[in-house]
């Protein structure tokens, strides 16, 4: 079942073996091409900053509130393009000051974690990553929730299997 194959990916696997998954899905589904060409490297962009925060026992929810572990309803949370714009900020605050910041949670322990990956992907997308105030397109906001809603599908199992 790929809900459990995705959730155990999740919790425990690493970004090459969710990505592969992730793409073995979208190949054997009859979406377009054009959806796998935007929606593995938006989930790259997202695991790139979530599976260090996974490792450091550090994840939370876009509200900052602290998750045990990454399952698939947290990585759709971080799909919004707004909640993930907001989490690059508050990462590059938190490597700034070397504490986790804006967040409910109170560790002393914080390993900076690398924003080249999130970055890169959300300055395509025309995201201003100097000024957390200005906004970005619309067009780039809806072309977001129609990944989201494929990348849901793939969570919940309703296209191919892993």
């Amino acid at each position: 079942m790929i809900l459990s194959s995705m959730s155990t990916l999740l919790k425990s696997g690493n970004s090459d073996a969710i990505l592969a998954a992730v793409s073995a899905t979208l190949e054997r589904s009859d979406e377009a091409p054009f959806w796998a060409q935007k929606t593995l490297p938006y989930c790259k962009a997202i695991l790139s900053v979530l599976i260090p925060l996974r490792e450091q026992n550090l994840l939370f929810d876009p509200e900052g509130k602290a998750a045990g572990e990454l399952t698939p309803e947290l990585f759709l949370r971080w799909c919004d393009l707004m909640s993930l714009k907001t989490l690059a900020f508050t990462l590059a605050k938190s490597n700034n000051e070397g504490k986790l910041v804006r967040t409910k949670i109170t560790s002393t322990v914080y390993h900076p974690v690398d924003l080249e990956i999130l970055g890169t992907y959300l300055s395509s997308y025309t995201v201003n990553l100097i000024d957390e105030n200005l906004d970005f397109p619309t067009r780039n906001y809806n072309l977001h929730i129609g990944i989201t809603a494929l990348i849901e599908k793939i969570l919940k199992g309703n296209i191919g299997n892993v």
